[in-house]
């Protein structure tokens, strides 16, 4: 390997362990409290080799491969690149004064400045395939009390105390019915909701918002952020509804709760096959917080349409990506970048894509499940 494409990989790794901080949808542990160091710019000339990492390979390219490059509406996707720049991974972090330079630039120069300043690389698994799958994910909003009421019963909960870390809590089951669990929880509710699926969305997705009813009849907008979880599997309900029979479960959550509506006896075990739960901190709504998304793993608001969640093992927070994925929801060929992770988001072609906030989001997210290719646009 040649001295210049050895400093590359030491940089890339050193990039990965900077970018890849947890705290996610769904994450496994928080976000990191320190932004990641800079080191210089170095011109390294023509790529030769590809860059290696746990679960992917980048394979350099020439520009000319990136499918919709010359069409895309780059100043959409540089607010994300600005947003990015806010908690850039290591090797990034050096240009981010170039691009809030270009914060007001036309398209055509901020193309220019990255095919002069990042170098694509074809992300593929290390057995060679490049295509992957694309799915998309939002935030909820959803209407709630702070109290509980004859209708609103279900509720959404802070971190118990003396949940830890990395060790498995009670299941999604055992909380709904021993006693133990419930006096751990007793206390740490945040808000009440009507509907049980509403808040195993919410437990899905990871973060939303609620529209909560105060005891004295006010309302407010509230954030609802990802806290921890109680360190079980994920189980996917829709694997189990169609285990169970269930013909249509495409469109979530609407398929769901038809099919609750018509077997209310079957609820609780539908919630139960999903073992996870996640728990919440309550954040205050500024109109500055209300005009962006939630936070996600990289430590940054998500740009709705501009935000991606990745496998942090194929693709380290913070790196500018293509993104090519053909119909039938949507085609879409478009600059995004890597600032989130989800549980179920795993190899190196996945990707989940933040399609934005409330029902019309969801209804996007709930289509959205098509093929996907990937290209990083790593800093020369």
């Amino acid at each position: 390997m040649n001295k210049g494409l050895q400093w590359l990989v030491g940089l890339a790794i050193v990039a990965t362990l900077a970018g890849c901080s947890t705290g996610t949808r769904q994450p496994d542990a928080p976000a990191p409290t320190t932004t990641p160091s800079t080191s210089p710019s170095r011109d390294l000339g023509p790529l030769t080799g590809s860059l290696a990492h746990p679960k992917s390979r980048w394979v350099p390219v020439a520009w000319s491969e990136l499918p919709g490059f010359n069409d895309d509406a780059l100043h959409e996707g540089w607010v994300a690149m600005l947003s990015n720049c806010t908690r850039p991974n290591a090797a990034f972090a050096p240009l981010c004064r170039e691009v809030r330079q270009l914060s007001l630039a036309e398209t055509v120069e901020q193309r220019e400045w990255m095919m002069q300043r990042l170098q694509p690389y074809r992300v593929e698994s290390h057995s060679g395939p490049t295509d992957g799958k694309l799915t998309s994910y939002y935030e909820p909003v959803f209407d709630a009390t702070r109290r509980p009421t004859a209708t609103n019963t279900v509720p959404l909960y802070q971190t118990p105390v003396g949940l830890v870390p990395k060790r498995p809590w009670f299941t999604r089951q055992e909380i709904d019915t021993l006693p133990q669990a419930q006096a751990a929880l007793r206390g740490r509710e945040i808000a009440w909701l009507a509907d049980p699926i509403d808040v195993l969305m919410l437990h899905i997705q990871g973060s939303g918002r609620l529209r909560i009813t105060e005891p004295d009849g006010s309302q407010r907008m509230v954030r609802v952020a990802f806290a921890a979880t109680n360190e079980q599997p994920y189980r996917s309900v829709q694997q189990w509804l169609v285990s169970q029979g269930a013909t249509k479960v495409s469109l979530w959550p609407d398929d769901t709760k038809q099919w609750v509506a018509q077997n209310p006896q079957r609820l609780q075990p539908l919630l139960w096959s999903n073992p996870r739960y996640v728990f919440f901190r309550e954040e205050p709504l500024s109109e500055v917080d209300a005009s962006s998304g939630p936070v996600g793993a990289q430590g940054v608001p998500l740009t709705a349409g501009r935000s991606i969640a990745v496998d942090r093992d194929s693709i380290p927070y913070g790196t500018p990506v293509w993104l090519a994925s053909p119909g039938p929801t949507v085609s879409l060929a478009k600059l995004v970048v890597a600032q989130d992770t989800g549980s179920a988001i795993v190899g190196a072609v996945r990707a989940d894509y933040f399609a934005g906030t409330g029902a019309d989001a969801g209804r996007f997210a709930a289509r959205m499940n098509q093929p996907l290719r990937l290209w990083a646009l790593w800093p020369k």
